[in-house]
């Protein structure tokens, strides 16, 4: 089985009524991710640029949780300090009690390598490698890697991993790089616009493809979006626009993505 176990207590999550809403989770589940009024300011000069300002939430182990908002609201920006790709200006962000902002490099290159696994829009495969190759190097990256060749059966791509991305097609592509982030056995998921490359078919295996595996080995993951018909999969959903946190509502049930319509 690929993943962690559920924490103990814990009853499996399941598609419906959204067992993270604060009136039926009890005390089995205790808060994953925290922001405490995280700010980001990107300066060219003498201008500045408040990519982020005084952002606050909370996301709980286990969930899915789509975060949405207009091109240029703050998005990436809050995925990248979360992933430890990019520091924050002023505030806090814990990561299973562990303060992240205060990690030096060395530390998060650790945190990057051996918990979180990235999805980005266009792939980013290496060209002159297989499937298998793409996923392996990831494998051999992390401390508590899994098996490549079932990550890539798991993804749906047991007879195509000696295929080259060339030989591929877009919904394939992004199956190898979901496979290769899984590799690494991250217990945070991070998918930057991971549907924004594909047409609507094969977008939905995709997103199905994310929530499916969250489901069965209690991943969490954080998915940014524009669209907002993706806030239904979701057990939390975060609005930000202009660097701001707008709005962070809980779904009181989820749909699975074949339900979707957008």
């Amino acid at each position: 089985m690929l993943g962690y176990l559920h924490p103990k207590g814990c009853e499996e999550t399941t598609l419906g009524r959204n067992p993270f809403k604060k009136a039926e989770r009890g005390e089995c589940i205790m808060s994953f991710i925290q922001f405490e009024n995280v700010s980001k300011i990107y300066k060219t000069g003498d201008v500045e640029v408040h990519a982020l300002k005084n952002a606050s939430l909370e996301i709980e182990e286990g969930e899915i949780c789509v975060i949405v908002g207009e091109s240029g609201a703050g998005k990436t920006t809050l995925l990248n300090v979360l992933g430890g790709m990019d520091t924050v200006t002023t505030g806090r962000i814990r990561w299973s009690h562990l303060e992240i902002s205060n990690f030096s490099k060395k530390e998060l290159a650790g945190y990057r390598r051996n918990s979180v696994g990235f999805v980005f829009q266009f792939y980013n495969l290496i060209p002159n490698l297989t499937a298998l190759e793409n996923v392996e190097i990831a494998s051999q990256l992390s401390r508590y890697s899994l098996d490549p060749v079932k990550v890539l059966k798991s993804v749906g791509l047991g007879d195509r991993m000696n295929h080259f991305p060339a030989g591929l097609s877009g919904g394939e592509q992004q199956r190898v790089a979901i496979a290769r982030a899984l590799a690494k056995n991250p217990r945070l998921l991070l998918c930057d616009e991971p549907t924004g490359a594909l047409d609507y078919k094969t977008g939905k295996e995709i997103l199905q493809l994310i929530q499916d595996t969250c489901r069965k080995i209690n991943m969490t993951a954080i998915i940014i979006t524009h669209n907002n018909a993706l806030t239904a999969m979701a057990d939390r959903v975060i609005r930000v626009k202009s660097g701001r946190i707008t709005e962070i509502t809980l779904n009181e049930y989820i749909v699975p993505v074949e339900d979707i319509e957008w």
